[in-house]
């Protein structure tokens, strides 16, 4: 069975967007998801770009561009956490700690919905405290596993893995060496997977050697 990594970081809202989505893709083409934490900051630091709230121009649009995408998904009304960007490391290192796989996609599912469906973000540990004891779990237990170096060296190793896999952003599907960026690179995943993929070789291979002959300072 094939594997679909799914590299993903809280503070996107096109991620969140793209999570509640792509398992319908995957899946239905017997498939599996397999969600990777990784940290977006890092990626931008990486291949030295800024994020789009970071950017003031794209800043609002971004978030109306998610409200629209999340309208047509079918998902409630977006509510954004209480500050952006904001420190995701203790939900995404959460994330990392061993655990199967509905249990993971549960909580991933929870502190999604605490970070963009008006939960109350996921920076705060009281509030991921409280989102985990409403899932049933040991709260103490795991916030202090989510803080341990094991955890952190897991979330590190996955941004590592993703960057040299030529990861720059989140949402980002990889699957048998290609990439999906963002949420409307969905239908080409769905395409991908059922062997219908368009790019020609002879394509991609003249579009990777084009020489710049201007350069921005």
């Amino acid at each position: 069975m094939r594997t679909v990594r799914f590299h993903f970081d809280f503070v996107s809202p096109y991620a969140y967007v793209a999570w509640t989505q792509i398992h319908r893709v995957v899946e239905t083409r017997a498939a599996v998801v397999e969600p990777v934490p990784t940290l977006f900051a890092a990626l931008l630091n990486a291949h030295g770009t800024k994020g789009p709230a970071e950017v003031p121009a794209k800043r609002v649009y971004v978030f109306k561009d998610a409200s629209r995408k999340a309208h047509a998904a079918g998902l409630p009304a977006l509510t954004p956490p209480p500050t952006h960007p904001f420190n995701p490391l203790v939900a995404l290192r959460l994330c990392t700690l061993p655990q199967p796989a509905e249990a993971r996609r549960r909580l991933i599912d929870a502190l999604y919905a605490a970070t963009w469906a008006g939960g109350g973000g996921v920076e705060s540990l009281d509030n991921v405290r409280a989102l985990l004891e409403r899932l049933g779990l040991d709260a103490a237990a795991l916030i202090a596993a989510a803080g341990a170096p094991a955890a952190k060296e897991a979330l590190k190793a996955n941004t590592e893995a993703a960057i040299a896999a030529g990861v720059f952003g989140v949402p980002t599907a990889l699957v048998d060496g290609e990439i999906f960026w963002g949420v409307d690179a969905l239908p080409h995943l769905g395409d991908f997977l059922d062997g219908r993929d368009p790019m020609a070789g002879a394509a991609l291979e003249r579009w990777a050697h084009i020489v710049p002959s201007a350069t921005r300072r």
